[in-house]
């Protein structure tokens, strides 16, 4: 480890622990897909073998961009917020429907897809970064500080709830909390956080009232799963996924059933993503599940004092931004497949299979590890020049 080591920069935790769980997603991809064997054909080593190439490119990602210094990564910053919403625009009229949602584009000639929203979330957190630093005078004013800020985000989450309400959401609770950390007027955002919830009930009575329309094609299906969840005892046949990741969490028991002998794992649509922390604790139990939370955790600890050791700006909030939105994405995870949250698509970062949100993930991780190289090379410097002074 320490041979390979040497040839990656910035934090050596995260770097451990990223190349951790990327080899354990191969393990696990394997023996979580029966379901998607089942619905699709093919076999396990097809499905390892994709998501092979898929981890050797989210690393070759991360490493790439952990070598470039984040002031390239501000002044981009702009141009990735407006391939955001072009990409977010073209899956709008001409997105894939995978399970009736249009989130995905394909990439011609290769045959594989990719969703737009992966890309946007993190353009949008590196775009508000950049403006909260260079409006951080004028936010208290409307027009001149808080609209610039805000309009972007509203963008955004606004083209991806259409067809992914819970990343919408996610994504514009990861906003609201870099705003109220960049010093954002309080009541500003109160009156942001009205305004959306007012905006989100305009639209959806718009929506009853001319379905014709289909301003929200997956609104039933929202209702449903938030119906289903406050009625979970009165309607088995809609709550059997909710119930099945449930009881494989309960058959995983302390120590799990062991690699490839989970049972429930086949009746878990997505088992290999958005219900992977279910097959996790069936197969690899309780006391698995535990570190696994503790990994995330010691993930976004890291990433944390990374951020608060920098002097920029940027670099704090870019790091936060990050951090919480690694680790939001993981508790919905664990809170849909232990029944606290309705059911939605998120999957587990760094593990489960899937392409774009695993590139974007590493993508993310790529930034912070730059920035924490940056810290490195200062402090080295420092160190020298020290050395220097002290030998004179």
């Amino acid at each position: 480890m320490q041979n390979i080591l040497k040839y990656l920069k910035g934090d050596g935790v995260i770097w451990i622990i990223t190349l951790i769980m990327l080899a354990f997603s191969l393990v696990s991809v394997y023996s979580f897909v029966p379901i998607l064997i089942k619905m699709e054909g093919g076999t396990p080593f097809k499905y390892l073998f994709k998501h092979i190439i898929y981890v050797g490119i989210s690393l070759g990602v991360m490493y790439w961009v952990h070598k470039k210094d984040s002031k390239y990564i501000s002044q981009l910053s702009k141009f990735g917020f407006y391939l955001a919403v072009a990409l977010l625009i073209f899956t709008f009229f001409f997105g894939t429907k995978v399970n009736d949602a249009g989130r995905w584009v394909r990439i011609p000639f290769v045959g594989l897809t990719f969703q737009s929203s992966d890309f946007a979330r993190l353009a949008l957190i590196i775009y508000i970064s950049r403006l909260l630093v260079k409006k951080k005078d004028i936010l208290d004013n409307w027009k001149e500080g808080f609209w610039p800020v805000v309009i972007p985000i509203i963008v955004i989450c606004g083209l991806i709830v259409k067809d992914n309400f819970s990343t919408a959401a996610i994504l514009f609770s990861i906003s609201l909390t870099m705003l109220f950390l960049g010093r954002v007027p309080i009541l500003k955002i109160l009156s942001l956080i009205g305004g959306g919830i007012a905006l989100l009930l305009f639209i959806i009575l718009v929506h009853k009232a001319a379905p014709d329309l289909n301003i929200l094609p997956r609104y039933e299906t929202w209702e449903n799963r938030i119906l289903n969840k406050i009625d979970d005892d009165k309607d088995v046949i809609a709550n059997a996924q909710a119930m099945n990741a449930q009881l494989a969490i309960y058959s995983g028991s302390i120590f799990g059933k062991g690699v490839g002998d989970g049972e429930l794992k086949e009746y878990l649509p997505e088992a290999y993503a958005d219900f992977y922390y279910s097959s996790f604790v069936e197969e690899f139990g309780l006391v698995s599940s535990v570190i696994l939370i503790l990994l995330y955790l010691i993930i976004l600890y890291r990433i944390m004092r990374i951020g608060l050791n920098s002097t920029s700006l940027f670099e704090t909030y870019v790091c936060i931004g990050i951090g919480i939105l690694v680790l939001g994405q993981a508790s919905v995870n664990m809170l849909v497949c232990t029944g606290v949250f309705p059911v939605t698509g998120q999957n587990m970062p760094l593990l489960a299979m899937g392409g774009s949100a695993l590139m974007i993930t590493c993508l993310g991780l790529g930034i912070v590890q730059g920035i924490a190289h940056k810290q490195e090379s200062l402090s080295s410097k420092k160190t020298k020049n020290k050395d220097v002074l002290v030998s004179t």
